[in-house]
C-alpha cells in the first residue's frame, strides 16, 4: 500500500462520482445524492451545469464535445458514522435507467436511451468512449426487493441511433474501460470484487463462443474488498477505485496487484486523471462528499476524446 499526498480539491458535494477533467482545469462531476452535474473550479469553486434529476452516475465527453451521463434512476441513502452510504435496493420513486447528452454549454439536457431490444435500462453506471466514437457502458442493476437483477454492458452509438446488449450477465458490473490500443474491454464488478476483461473483435463486439461473451478474470482481491469504476493508466494498468478499503488499486494488464493507494474514505469510487502531463489523478471521495486531487507516479491514458 502507498499513501500518496492528498490534495481536496471542494467538499460538500452529494455523492460525488464520475470525474471528467477539463482542458481548463476544472473538473465536471455528477453527483448521485444531488441529481446534477457540477464543475468543480481549481478553487474550489463549485457551480451548476445540469439538473438531468434521477442519479447521474457516469460521465465522459463524446466526440461532439457533448458530455454523455449514465443516469441511474435514483438512489436513496443513508448516514452511517458520519458516511453516506447509498442503499442496494430500488428505491420506490426510481425513475428508470438512461443515458443522456447534456449540452455544457446550455445544460440541456437529451436522453437518448431508456432500453434495449424491449429490456429497460435498470442502472446504467459507467462509460467509455472507443475510437470510433461508440459508447461501452455498464448497467449495474440492482436488488428490487426479493428479485436481484442481473446487469449487462451495452454498446451505443451517441447520436441514440443504436444500442445493443454485448455482454450479459454481469454481476453488478460498474467501471468500464479500455486497453490504450482499444483491444481489451475491462470491467469492474462490485460486489464479486473483480476485473474481467475481453479481447474486442470490432466496434462494439468482443471474441464469443458457443456459450456467449469469452470473458478472463484479470483480477479479484481478498477479502472484504468491492469494486467501484476504473480508470487506465499510460502503461496500460487498470485503476480501480476499491471500496471499503479506501483507496485506488493498480492492476497490471497481466493481472498482477501493484499498488494500492490510500484514500482514506471508504466509499472511493471514481478516478480520472488530468493536468498539463496527465500525472494528476482526481478522485471521489463519496462517502465524504470531496473531490480530491494526487500526483500520479505514471502518466494516466489519453481519453479518445
Amino acid at each position: 500500500m502507498s499513501t500518496p499526498e492528498i490534495t481536496e480539491i471542494t467538499d460538500g458535494l452529494q455523492f460525488p462520482e464520475g470525474p471528467v477533467a477539463m482542458p481548463d482545469g476544472t473538473v465536471i462531476v455528477v453527483e448521485l445524492m444531488g441529481a446534477c452535474v457540477t464543475r468543480v473550479h481549481p478553487d474550489g469553486k463549485k457551480e451548476t451545469v445540469a439538473t438531468p434529476g434521477g442519479s447521474p452516475n457516469g460521465a465522459a465527453i463524446g466526440p461532439d464535445g457533448a458530455l454523455y451521463i449514465c443516469n441511474s434512476g435514483g438512489w436513496s441513502f443513508r448516514d452511517l458514522l458520519g458516511i453516506t452510504v447509498p442503499d442496494t435496493e430500488l428505491p420506490a420513486d426510481h425513475s428508470g435507467g438512461r443515458i443522456e447528452r447534456v449540452d455544457l454549454e446550455t445544460g440541456d439536457v437529451e436522453v437518448l436511451y431508456t432500453e434495449c431490444a424491449g429490456h429497460k435500462l435498470i442502472g446504467p453506471n459507467d462509460l467509455v468512449f472507443d475510437t470510433h466514437g461508440g459508447m461501452w457502458f455498464t448497467d449495474h442493476a440492482r436488488r428490487q426487493g426479493r428479485v436481484q437483477h442481473l446487469g449487462a454492458i451495452y454498446y451505443a452509438q451517441p447520436d441514440g441511433s443504436s444500442i445493443r446488449e454485448v455482454i450479459f450477465p454481469s454481476d453488478s458490473p460498474n467501471g468500464i474501460g479500455l486497453s490504450p490500443d482499444g483491444s481489451r474491454l475491462y470491467a469492474a464488478e462490485t460486489h464479486t470484487g473483480r476485473v474481467y476483461a475481453w479481447n474486442v473483435s470490432g466496434p462494439g463486439q468482443v471474441e464469443t463462443n458457443a456459450g456467449g461473451a469469452v470473458a478472463a478474470l484479470l483480477c479479484g482481491l481478498p477479502g472484504m474488498q468491492l469494486f467501484d469504476s476504473l480508470g487506465i493508466d499510460g502503461d496500460g494498468n487498470v485503476v480501480v477505485a476499491t471500496l471499503v478499503t479506501g483507496a485506488l488499486t493498480v492492476i497490471s494488464p497481466a493481472g498482477e496487484l501493484l499498488d494500492q493507494a490510500i484514500t482514506g474514505d471508504p466509499l472511493t469510487t471514481n478516478v480520472a486523471f488530468g493536468g498539463d502531463d496527465l500525472r494528476t489523478a482526481y478522485v471521489t471521495c463519496s462517502g465524504t462528499g470531496r473531490l480530491i486531487s494526487m500526483p500520479w507516479p505514471r502518466p494516466g491514458l489519453k481519453l479518445n476524446f
